[in-house]
C-alpha cells in the first residue's frame, strides 16, 4: 500500500510576509477604548465632584437633596444637549441663553394680553422660537459669517426686544401672572409638575432631559441624520462634497436648540407664573461650558449626547453642594472656570489617545 504524502515545501520558496499592522484597524485594549470616549473625562469629574460633596457636605447625602440637584442639572441640560449637537455639527449659539426668555415671554405677554387660552401662548411661543434657530442658521449659510457673529447679533437683538417689548404692554420688566387664565392648570402639569418617587417629589424636567438624552444618543449612534452631523462638522467641504445636505443640517441644528429654548422657557413660566425679562444673559456660555466639560470640542466634529448630560449634572452637583455645605455661592463662578480649563486639557489628552496609532 501506498502512503500519500504532503509534498515538501521548496526551501527556496518565501514565507509568507505578516500582514502590516495598521493602528486605525488594530484592536485597542480596553482602557484605551475607554480613554478615547469624549466622555470620560466629564464621567471620571462628576464621581469626583459628587464624593467630595457627599464627604464635605452632610444635607447633600439626603434623597431630596438629589432630587434638587437633578433638577438644577436638567434646567441645564435640556439645553446643553442641542446645544452639544450644534457644537458636534462645528457652529455656535450665543442667543441660546436669552431665547428661552423671548419663548416664555411670547407665550405669557400674548396670552394676557389676547385673554386667549393659554395654549394659544405655547403654540405660538414654539413657532417664535424654531423661527429665531431657523433665521441664524439661514443667515449663517447664506452669508457664510462664523455663527460667533450672527448669533451674538441675534443675542442684541433679542435682549433688547425682551426688555422694550414688555415694559411696552406692562410698563415694567416683568409680565403680568396668567396663573388664573383658562389651560394654565394643564399647562402646568406638562412642564412645570412634579412626580413623587419613593416619597421624593421629581421635577418633570428631569424625566424630560433623560428622554431626550436618550433620544439624541440614538440621534448621533445610529441614524444618517448622526453621521450628517458628525461630517458636517468635522469638514464641511468633504462632507458636502460626498451628498451631505449641509445646509440643512445646520438650519435643522439651530432649530433644535430653538426648540429646546422653548421647552425651558415653558417650565418656567409655568414654575412662577410670570416672568422676567431680563433673565437668561449668561447662560448660554453655561451651556456652553456643560457641552464642553462632558467632551466636545470646541472645533467641532467631536463628542457625544452622554457628555453634555454629565456636564449638566456636574453643574447641579456644584450650585446646590456649595449651598448644602454653607459656601460663599461666590466660589460657584470660579469653580465652573477651573472645570472649564480642566475638560479643556483632559480633551486635549482624550482627542490625541482617539487618534493615536
Amino acid at each position: 500500500m501506498t502512503q500519500a504524502t504532503a509534498p515538501a515545501a521548496s526551501p527556496s520558496s518565501p514565507a509568507s510576509p505578516a500582514a502590516p499592522q495598521d493602528g486605525r484597524t488594530s484592536r485597542r485594549s480596553l482602557s484605551r477604548r475607554l480613554a478615547a470616549r469624549p466622555e470620560i473625562g466629564a464621567l471620571i469629574a462628576a464621581i469626583v465632584v459628587y464624593v467630595f460633596f457627599f464627604t464635605v457636605a452632610t444635607p447633600f447625602r439626603e434623597a431630596g437633596s438629589l432630587a434638587n440637584v437633578l433638577y438644577e442639572a436638567s434646567v441645564m441640560g435640556i439645553m446643553a444637549l442641542p446645544v452639544a449637537l450644534l457644537m458636534i455639527g462645528g457652529e455656535f449659539d450665543l442667543s441660546a441663553g436669552v431665547a428661552v426668555t423671548t419663548s416664555a415671554l411670547t407665550a405669557s405677554i400674548l396670552s394676557f394680553q389676547l385673554s386667549v387660552n393659554v395654549w394659544t401662548g405655547v403654540v405660538v411661543a414654539l413657532v417664535v422660537a424654531l423661527a429665531i434657530g431657523a433665521f441664524n442658521g439661514w443667515l449663517l449659510v447664506r452669508t457664510g459669517l462664523p455663527s460667533f457673529l450672527i448669533t451674538l447679533g441675534s443675542f442684541l437683538i433679542l435682549q433688547g426686544a425682551n426688555l422694550a417689548v414688555t415694559k411696552f404692554y406692562t410698563g415694567n420688566v416683568a409680565t403680568d401672572s396668567i396663573s388664573d387664565m383658562d389651560g394654565f392648570d394643564q399647562a402646568r402639569k406638562v412642564f412645570a409638575s412634579e412626580i413623587g418617587i419613593g416619597g421624593v417629589d421629581v421635577k418633570i424636567t428631569v424625566f424630560y432631559w433623560l428622554v431626550l438624552a436618550a433620544a439624541a444618543t440614538w440621534l448621533l449612534l445610529r441614524t444618517k441624520f448622526g453621521n450628517w452631523i458628525f461630517a458636517t462638522g468635522g469638514n464641511q467641504e468633504s462632507a458636502r462634497a460626498v451628498g451631505v445636505p449641509v445646509t440643512f443640517t445646520k438650519i435643522a441644528l439651530f432649530m433644535t436648540v430653538g426648540a429646546g429654548a422653548w421647552l425651558v422657557g415653558m417650565h418656567i413660566l409655568f414654575s412662577f407664573n410670570t416672568v422676567q425679562s431680563g433673565e437668561g444673559v449668561g447662560n448660554e456660555f453655561l451651556y456652553i461650558i456643560a457641552a464642553v466639560i462632558g467632551g466636545c470640542l470646541l472645533t467641532g466634529g467631536y463628542g457625544s449626547a452622554v457628555g453634555p448630560v454629565i456636564g449638566a449634572f456636574i453643574f447641579g452637583m456644584v450650585s446646590q453642594g456649595i449651598v448644602y455645605a454653607n459656601w460663599n455661592p461666590d466660589w460657584f463662578k470660579a469653580f465652573l472656570g477651573v472645570m472649564l480649563l480642566l475638560a479643556a486639557l483632559v480633551n486635549l489628552w482624550v482627542r490625541r489617545q482617539a487618534t493615536r496609532r
